[in-house]
């Protein structure tokens, strides 16, 4: 059932958001350009997973804050933890004992890794394993997965996407692909490039599994090209496993990086791994110093503190379970409509159920922006906002329920514009690719 929306107030701050923010927001996942062109609720306020605009429409929200909210808005333990040490201060001249608090914490679930620094973003982390992989190694080129969309904002990734303007060409010719499940791709790099990687980086999984043991023989080629591997479980960790998708994988990386659900929203990233790599961004070796994540606000004592109380809730309730559980009742829910309205090769839920997007294809069964922004309109009107079908621990079965109504009734809308064209469904312009080489 559609809701009777409004998204007036939304649509009078919207040219005021433009006017003095490049793009109209700070990330570019959460841009306009992303959800349907009538509909752009700006976000006021959450509770769980449950959210509200400007307008004073609710949502149930999927992917909260880019997937780094985990246990839901607003949760408080994380929230009181956080004030708590806001009330003691944020930030000092000398290290504070929570910032050793937080590390033994984090150390203490991810099992291989032995030293751990602390960032803001995913960025920062992703971009100090490269600095210290090529320090450590003396070479040039970092080896990255082709099929993973988003490792860093820095130049060394950004310098291989479509939006690579202002960036120097010799920067992209040091950054190198591979094919992920494709161990000749990874093969076929060492051969071609010998003795010049420094590193490798990839995450453990997106929407497809390993196969062949594909996460392990591409850690054995790094091992004998001499090449360090790193596993970026921004999204993956906190979410496969307590101790990230390494532990569920059982493999145990030079270095990783993790960011997202350290912390439940808060601004927390961490760079961990072996010692005898990470000890060189510190004292007590005889290489040559690497600058490594020295932020101003690296350590903010709040952060860490909601970092803590995250993590502690992992340990000490079934979040991970949950989350899984929850995944999978929604994915059987919505492929059940699926085949219900003959939509198979149309629209797809993939991923594991602690990670779910959809896909959404045309009459030829083809990648389709114009059948995406469909489905987001439809479910939108029915109060799902949902980018993605990624669940926090904060959804509860009603709420899944309720998102599986919303799908069915939406994709009843999708087999019509299938059947008698889109045009006569979709208001407004198509969503875009974020990465793009023109505005």
């Amino acid at each position: 059932m559609t809701k009777n929306m409004s998204f007036e107030k939304s649509r009078q701050i919207q040219e005021r958001f433009h006017t003095v923010i490049p793009g109209g927001g700070h990330t570019y996942a959460k841009g306009d350009d992303q959800f349907p062109e009538s509909m752009p609720p700006y976000i006021t306020h959450g509770k769980g997973c449950h959210v509200w605009d400007l307008d004073g429409n609710e949502f149930i929200e999927y992917g909260s804050g880019l997937r780094s909210v985990t246990l839901g808005h607003v949760y408080m333990p994380v929230v009181d933890a956080a004030y708590k040490q806001m009330l003691r201060g944020s930030n000092f001249v000398r290290p504070s004992p929570i910032e050793l608090d937080c590390a033994e914490t984090f150390l203490g679930l991810i099992e291989g890794a032995e030293m751990v620094k602390f960032g803001k973003n995913g960025s920062d982390a992703t971009s100090a394993a490269v600095k210290i992989s090529r320090a450590y190694t003396g070479r040039d080129l970092i080896a990255i997965c082709a099929e993973h969309p988003f490792f860093s904002v820095d130049d060394w990734f950004i310098a291989t996407t479509a939006m690579s303007a202002g960036i120097p060409s010799a920067i992209k010719n040091l950054t190198v692909q591979f094919h992920y499940n494709d161990i000749q791709s990874v093969r076929n790099l060492f051969q071609q490039y010998p003795g010049q990687i420094a590193c490798l980086m990839m995450e453990a999984e997106k929407d497809k599994p390993p196969v062949e043991n594909f996460l392990h023989e591409t850690q054995k080629l790094c091992q004998e090209n001499g090449a360090v591997f790193i596993m970026d479980e921004m999204i993956t960790g906190f979410r496969w496993h307590n101790g990230g998708a390494q532990r569920y994988f059982q493999i145990v990386p030079d270095l990783s990086t993790f960011g997202k659900g350290i912390a439940n929203g808060f601004s927390v990233s961490a760079l961990a791994g072996k010692k005898e790599i990470m000890k060189i961004g510190g004292f007590g070796h005889d290489k040559e110093r690497v600058f490594l994540m020295s932020l101003t606000h690296g350590a903010e004592g709040h952060c860490l503190a909601a970092a803590i109380a995250t993590m502690n809730t992992y340990k000490d309730e079934p979040v991970i379970e949950t989350m899984w559980s929850r995944g999978e009742r929604l994915a059987a829910g919505v492929r059940k409509s699926i085949e219900e309205y003959n939509l198979h090769g149309y629209v797809e839920v993939i991923g594991r159920p602690c990670a779910l997007v959809y896909a959404t294809r045309d009459e030829k069964k083809e990648p389709s922006q114009p059948f995406r922004t469909l489905f987001l309109q439809e479910i939108m009107k029915r109060g799902i906002l949902a980018p993605s079908f990624i669940v926090n621990y904060a959804h509860s079965e009603k709420d899944i329920d309720r998102t599986i109504e919303a799908v069915s009734e939406s994709l009843i809308v999708y087999r019509k514009a299938l059947d008698e064209g889109i045009g006569k469904y979709l208001v407004g312009r198509p969503v875009k690719p974020v990465f793009r080489k023109f505005a």
